[in-house]
């Protein structure tokens, strides 16, 4: 994904810079992209085409990452150093893991696959709390997508409070698609959804993937439409809406529930 930006302020950047590994340089961005290390945005001088950019660009494309094309002044409030060539990456302080390995580490544990996907989670803090409630509660992983979505930062790792040590994170290119592939393998999905079901009447005790959207605008439609159920939180209250990591920790405390009931 292509992107041109206009000129605003620089405080978003400068604390992304201070949470993100940042790569400067026209060998060393072409070179963590040859080495397979995780990179999350890559910003390019606007205007500059030469061969190495080009090709750097390329690859970009090749690993679907997103891309910024800024201005020079841009360029310099992203870089760290000064001396940026015409190219920042920003990767993660962490590595990703796979899907297939959150498969796996239950497979090892004798247990139902149990994974949390979040959709249009963009706060690092959010990320943070729901990889926490995935530990606490026996969740074999988180999937998060490569679009609007948080990477592993610095300040995801602090609030995981050790977590993110233990508990698997995987990146998809597509949610839909990976909700779709993991179905073929046996797992069903419930989405948090404000119409849905009690948590409660519900049985949640197999194979099951938890899909969490953000608190204003939801589970997006083409994930939703292929989950297999909806669940909603009974509110009591005058507010009707719940931090995303909240409403992740109480479903996900439903199922871990139900699974104790029913494995005694």
């Amino acid at each position: 994904m292509e992107k041109r930006e206009k000129m605003t302020g620089s405080a978003a950047y400068a604390d992304e810079k201070e949470q993100s590994l940042v790569i400067e340089g026209r060998n060393a961005v072409l070179e963590a992209f040859r080495s397979g290390k995780p990179v999350d945005k890559l910003f390019v001088l606007d205007g500059c085409q030469d061969g190495p950019i080009r090709t750097i660009v390329r690859e970009a494309k090749k690993h679907d990452v997103i891309l910024n094309f800024v201005g020079k002044e841009r360029l310099n409030q992203i870089s760290a150093t000064g001396k940026h060539q015409g190219v920042v990456a920003y990767g993660a302080a962490y590595e990703y893991a796979q899907v297939e390995d959150m498969l796996e580490l239950a497979e090892k544990k004798g247990e139902d696959p149990f994974l949390i996907l979040l959709d249009n989670i963009e706060d690092p803090h959010n990320l943070g709390a729901v990889i926490r409630t995935a530990n606490v509660m026996g969740a074999h992983g988180v999937i998060i997508p490569k679009r609007r979505a948080s990477g592993l930062t610095a300040t995801v790792a602090k609030t995981s409070a050790g977590a993110l040590n233990y508990t698997p994170v995987a990146k998809v290119t597509n949610l839909a698609k990976t909700i779709e592939e993991l179905k073929e393998k046996g797992l069903w999905f419930v989405c948090a959804d404000m119409d849905g079901e009690a948590p409660y009447q519900m049985n949640l005790t197999g194979p099951i993937g938890l899909v969490i959207g953000n608190e204003g605008e939801g589970v997006g439609r083409l994930v939703r439409q292929r989950c297999d159920f909806l669940a909603g939180i009974p509110m009591k209250g005058e507010i009707d809406s719940l931090n995303a990591s909240v409403a992740a920790g109480m479903l996900s405390y439903e199922i871990a529930r139900q699974r104790l009931m029913k494995n005694g």
